[in-house]
């Protein structure tokens, strides 16, 4: 008897233990979810995300290439966005980055004074990482309209 009822015991703890895990599971997801800086649907994006396309196009493409394809000295933001945190992708914007190997010296200039990334480098990091994550093609997305929380925010730090 004493068998039986820790055998059963035993099966109710596994099963809460495995219904424990599944639900861990999706909340990762959706916390993973939750935690993108973008929406796609059907290839539209929200306002900020085409924000982002703009002002990277505007100040990025430079150097980075079109789509962050990444040149000749410079490398494809849509691909080091799939492992950059945000943090060190918002330090190497405002800071700058200097690296020597043996191709020689890369430079990546601050951007701290520039209100034209700084006032919008969260569309852009929205922008690279919906590329990185392969949520958005190449070419310019279609959008939402421009909500008018975005008009203010613009206004307030462009002004």
């Amino acid at each position: 008897m004493v068998r039986t009822a820790l055998g059963w015991s035993g099966l109710c703890i596994g099963i809460v233990l495995a219904v424990a895990a599944v639900n861990a599971t999706k909340v990762a997801r959706a916390a993973a979810e939750e935690e993108k800086p973008y929406v796609v649907k059907n290839g539209s994006v929200d306002w900020y995300t085409f924000s982002g396309f703009r002002r990277y196009h505007a100040e990025c493409h430079v150097c980075h290439g079109p789509d962050g394809m990444g040149s000749t000295f410079a490398p494809a933001l849509a691909e080091s966005l799939k492992t950059v945190s945000y943090e060190l992708f918002l330090e190497t914007v405002v800071n700058g980055r200097k690296r020597a190997g043996a191709s020689g010296q890369s430079v990546m200039p601050s951007f701290a004074e520039n209100v034209n990334v700084m006032c919008f480098v969260d569309d852009i990091y929205a922008y690279l990482k919906a590329r990185a994550d392969g949520a958005l093609g190449r070419g310019r997305p279609e959008h939402d309209a421009k909500p008018q929380e975005a008009k203010e925010r613009d206004d307030s730090c462009m002004g």
